[in-house]
Parts: C-alpha cells; structure tokens; sequence
C-alpha cells in the first residue's frame, strides 16, 4: 500500500471534481455523500497505509512516493512526490478521520443552504490541500498545500459572504496569512541556498551541518510562517472573527487541520531546530506560552458560544507551541491529535445548539438546553472534560506531558502553562453552565429547542469517545493493541521521524506523579470556582443576574473581552500611521519607481525615433551612405598606416 499513498489526497480530489461538474445536479444530500464518501475513502486508504508501514521495522518507516518530475530547470528539481512517515501519516489519519465525520455533520448542517454543493466542492478542496501539505516530500509542495488551504479558508470563513461581517473575516485572514508565508518563502529560499535542496530527506541528513546562524534564521522565519498560520502572537488575529464561517468550518479549519499546519511545520523540520542556537526554541516556547495565556484570559470574557471555543483553540495552539520550544515533539503531537477530538467535538456541539436554538448564539440567553438536546449537552460534556484536563479524559494526558516537559525546560514556563490549564478550566466550565444547565433564559415556546438530526449527533458520539479515550494513546503498555514491547505508543511510533532530536529531562517518576496532582488540583479549584460563580446562587449566576449586571462584572472587563486590545491596535495603526506609509510607499512606486522604468522607455523611444529619420527608404540615399562610409573606412586605414 505504501505505493499507492497517492490514493490519499486523491479521493478528496475526486470528490471535489465530481462535485464540481455535477454537483448542482446531484443536488441535496447527494452533493454531500459524494463529498463524506470522498473523504472516508481518503480515511480508509490512510489507515491501510499505517498499517503497512506500521509492519516495517523502524528504520525503513521512511518511505519517498515519486508520482512525476514537477520542476526541472538546471539543477534545481522538484519532484510531485510524497512523504510515507510516521508523522505524515499520523497527521493525515485525524485529518482524515475528523474530516470525514465533519462532512458528515455537514450534510444536516448546511440542510437547505442554496449553495448545498458549493460548500462541500470546497470542503473537499479543502481537505486534499491538508493531505498535500502532510504528504508533501519536499518545501515546496508543501507550500502548495499550505497556500490551498488558505485560499479555501478563505472561502470557507467567507462563505454567507452576503453578510459584510463574514466577507471581512475572510480577508482578514486571507491578509494575516500572507504575513506568515512571506516568511516561509523566505526560509524556503534560505534553505536551497545553505544545501541546495528543499526536499524533506536532503534536510534530515544535511542539517547537521548547517551553521548554527543560518539554521537559527531557517527557523525563525518560519516561525513567522508557523504564527500566521497556526494563529500565534503577532498573527492570530484572524482566528476569532473565523468564527463568521458556517460551524463545521470552524470544526475543520480550527480544531483538525489547518491550525494545526504551523506545529506540524516546525515537528517536520526538527533536524533544522536541533542546529539552530538554543535561544530559538526558547523563543518558540515563549511565543507559545504568552499566546496560550492571553487568549485563555480573552476567552474568561467572551458571551459568543463559539466565539469562546475559537480563542480556546488559540490558547490551546499555544501549548503546542511551548512543547515544540522545549523539545517535546511526541507531547506536541500527543494534544495536537487530542485536541483534534476534543475540539471538533466542542465547535460541532456548538453549532448543533445553534441549529437547535435556531441560530442564537449568545450564551446570555441560552441555559437549560440539557432537558432539550440530550446527546448534544453530554457529548459536549464529554469534550469540556477533555478540555479541562480531568482524568481519565485525553486531554490530562497530553496536556499533562506537555508540562512535564515545561518543568524539566524552564520553571518559569511550567507556571505560565499551569495558569493557562487553570483558566481553561474556567471558562469552558462557564461555557457549559451558561448554555446547558440553570433556567432556560428564552421563551421555550417561542423558541423551541430542538435536539439535532442524526447525520449530526453521529459525528458528535463518535468525538466523544474517541475524546474520552484517545489519552492512551502514549500511555505505556506491556504490549500495545498494535504490536510492540513495553514503550509508549505514540513515543515509539514517531521515533522515525524525530531523528534522535527529542529533548530528554532527567525528571523523576515521583516529580511527574507531584505534577500532575498539581494539574488536576488546578483543574479542580477552576471548575469549582466557577460553579460558585456561575452555578445556582452564584454571584455572576446568569439565571439570577441581568444582563447588565453581568456586564458589569470584573470578568468581562474590556481589555479581557478585547483581547487586550491587539486586534484593536492593528486597525488603529493600520487605519492611521499604517495608511499614510502605504500611501507613500505607492506614491514612491508611481514616481520614482514608474518613473525610472517610464523615463528608460521613453529614452529608447527617443533615440529609436531619432534614428528612425536616416530610413528613409530609398536605394540611392543608402548607396550614397555606403559611398560615403567606404571612402571614410579607406582614409582611416591611410591614416592608421601614415602615422
């Protein structure tokens, strides 16, 4: 099966051409499950291809698919070739497994959307454009991928594009991106200068021998890319206002796939981390850790249902990024792949109390939906504990060896990701008080609420476990489900592709048990403060408080709502100082930089002109030149001999 990986981003390729000749004919639900088998097809022939190569021996989990010759021009080459690896592999699995069951959810959401089709041609897009970017064996073909879901998230987040809001969440984060890939080109660029390759293998075994200040400038500037998008602190303003798109868009772009890509990015290019100077992962770590901070305290204040799980996946993204700062690869991928459950499960229960509550989206005004959506409040129930880091739930797991390695890199790190899970656990405890339990804060008979179809409460119990149980998927076994001895799963199976180049902490068994007591006991006082708050009789109790007065509360203070005013001050520069720079700068390009070019043309047109006046067409004045020119050739040669 390894050979025919190229089965992968082929099915989502296919779906998306079927759907587009055709689509607008086969119509409602048909568009859909062409798209959902499209995507599960995709699933199945990842899982075939772990399985094969799950049954080679560590060494040889390293597999190169040459499908053509892409680029060739002197020495430079580019094949279209994929990646086989534990990683790629890894990725496209939750990419396509949570992928499939979002089209699935889709095919009720979308339910009487007069661009039913349209949605699902760039759903699939969508998806193949992940593959490419997982699958891709080189820089470049990666980036193709790269930029093929940022163009479709931008049609994706833009989707009611008839709402002004949703057309300028979808530039904004069309523009943030480019930022980000400036720098990917960039180190692109810089890395076929340093070893004349850009392909994934020649990286492995040359990296080493990279200077440690190209490496260090390799890194950082993607990092930049990474930021933007993976939605990290300067670029992750565009991330929040996402939230414009239809719901299972917030599902896919935020919770499984395109977020996800900067983390992977940086995982990929570890032989590059491990020679570039030390302070570059500190540098990650702690873009990181403020990033994980400032958006848990953004999401304390947010009323919008959605709107609180979209700086969640910021925060969250963030602890990715500390693990990849301090070495922690296996933990990164670890929450990458929890977080992937947990998540989609939270964006879907969302936009199934939308469905239900008929598109309200105001916490404010939801409470009680238990009694109403049974199977949306447990399983979202499910994904709050995940979240929370309550164990036995995925995400204590994870998010529990990415403070062990906090711990074993820097202290103060370690304190930063503590207050981060604290918070976590506060407001997605808020979150789940406000919208499910208390009194219903509506008219019930005006409103109405109602559970979900099918095709999207499936989706949401299939998460649910796979939220509850995918922590023991780097717990360690005697003898894992898939054949192995005495190792952590996940630890052993990305080893491949890590190169050696995971960091090692001598850090005690008894310290790692005194830690994750810590965590779980901040996780513990979280939910309980926030059920004194926010529960029956508390004082911020939105059964039993106005609106006003909830407004009024230190929690929804105006920098926490505002996210400390970051986006707000990218506008104001971008709207004053910002303006006039670009103002000058295009008045610079139209005079001196037309000018130049223009003046060089009308140079040569003057001189051409001038020269056009001695052809003049006829025999007897170019015979009389040639008389002319031959008698000056002779008397030259005289003189030259004379003198």
């Amino acid at each position: 099966m390894l050979d025919l990986a190229w089965l992968i981003p082929a099915a989502p390729l296919t779906g998306f051409i079927v759907n587009m000749l055709v689509g607008k004919r086969l119509g409602e639900p048909l568009a859909g499950w062409v798209a959902t088998i499209a995507a599960f097809l995709s699933f199945i022939f990842t899982v075939l291809v772990f399985f094969d190569l799950r049954s080679l021996e560590p060494s040889d989990r390293f597999h190169i698919v040459e499908i053509f010759t892409w680029i060739s021009a002197g020495s430079f080459e580019v094949d279209a070739g994929l990646l086989v690896d534990p990683l790629s592999i890894t990725m496209a699995l939750f990419v396509t497994g949570v992928g499939t069951l979002i089209h699935l959810y889709s095919i009720g959401y979308m339910h009487g959307d007069e661009n039913f089709s349209k949605f699902f041609i760039y759903l699939n897009m969508f998806v193949f454009s992940m593959l490419l970017l997982v699958l891709g064996d080189n820089l470049l073909l990666t980036f193709l991928g790269w930029e093929g879901v940022g163009a479709c998230s931008y049609l994706l987040i833009s989707f009611w594009f008839t709402d002004p809001q949703n057309a300028s969440a979808g530039k904004k984060a069309f523009v943030t991106n480019r930022v980000g890939d400036f720098g990917y080109m960039l180190a692109t660029f810089l890395v076929f200068l340093t070893i004349g390759s850009i392909n994934y293998d020649d990286i492995a075994t040359q990296a080493p021998d990279i200077a440690a200040v190209t490496a260090s400038a390799i890194v950082l500037l993607f990092l930049l890319a990474a930021t933007g998008k993976s939605a990290q602190i300067p670029l992750f303003v565009w991330l929040p206002d996402a939230m414009a798109g239809p719901t299972p868009v917030s599902a896919l772009i935020h919770a499984a796939t395109m977020v996800t890509s900067g983390v992977f990015l940086l995982t990929r290019l570890n032989p590059i981390l491990a020679a570039a100077s030390p302070w570059v992962g500190d540098v990650i770590a702690w873009t990181g850790a403020i990033t994980a901070l400032v958006a848990a305290t953004a999401a304390v204040a947010q009323n919008d249902i959605k709107r609180v799980l979209a700086y969640s996946t910021v925060s969250q993204l963030g602890y990715l990024f500390l693990a990849v700062g301090v070495g922690g690869y296996v933990p990164a991928i670890f929450h990458m792949i929890t977080h992937a459950f947990f998540k989609a499960l939270l964006f879907l229960g969302s936009g199934s109390v939308i469905h239900g509550m008929h598109d309200q989206q105001d916490m404010r005004f939801m409470g009680g939906l238990k009694k109403f959506m049974p199977v949306t409040s447990f399983t979202f129930i499910i994904g709050w504990l995940a979240i929370a880091g309550v164990p036995p739930f995925s995400g204590f797991w994870s998010k529990d060896e990415i403070l062990v390695f906090a711990w074993g890199s820097n202290k103060a790190l370690w304190v930063v990701g503590l207050v981060t899970a604290l918070l976590t656990g506060f407001y997605m405890t808020r979150q789940v008080i406000m919208t499910f339990f208390g009194k219903p804060r509506f008219d019930v008979e005006e409103v109405k609420p109602h559970e979900s179809p099918k095709t999207m409460t499936i989706p949401l119990v299939i998460l649910s476990i796979l939220a509850a149980v995918a922590g023991g998927l780097n717990l360690p076994f005697t003898k894992d489900f898939l054949g192995g001895t005495d190792v952590h799963f996940l630890e052993g199976w990305l080893e491949p592709s890590l190169f050696a180049n995971e960091a090692k902490f001598d850090t005690a068994g008894s310290t790692k048990v005194w830690l994750a007591l810590i965590a779980v006991a901040a996780g513990a006082i979280a939910i309980f403060a926030a059920f004194k708050l926010f529960g029956k009789g508390g004082s911020l109790s939105a059964d039993e408080v106005s609106t006003e007065e909830l407004d009024k509360s230190p929690l929804r203070s105006p920098y926490l709502e505002n996210a400390w005013f970051i986006d707000a001050t990218y506008a104001k520069f971008m709207g004053g100082p910002g303006r006039k720079m670009f103002e000058f700068f295009s008045f610079f390009d139209r005079t001196a930089v037309d000018g130049i070019s223009k003046g060089v043309a009308g140079g040569s047109v003057g001189v051409g002109t001038l020269f056009r006046k001695a052809q003049t067409g006829y025999v007897r004045n170019y015979v009389t030149l040639i008389v002319f020119g031959a008698i000056a050739m002779v008397g030259w040669v005289i003189w030259r001999l004379v003198s």
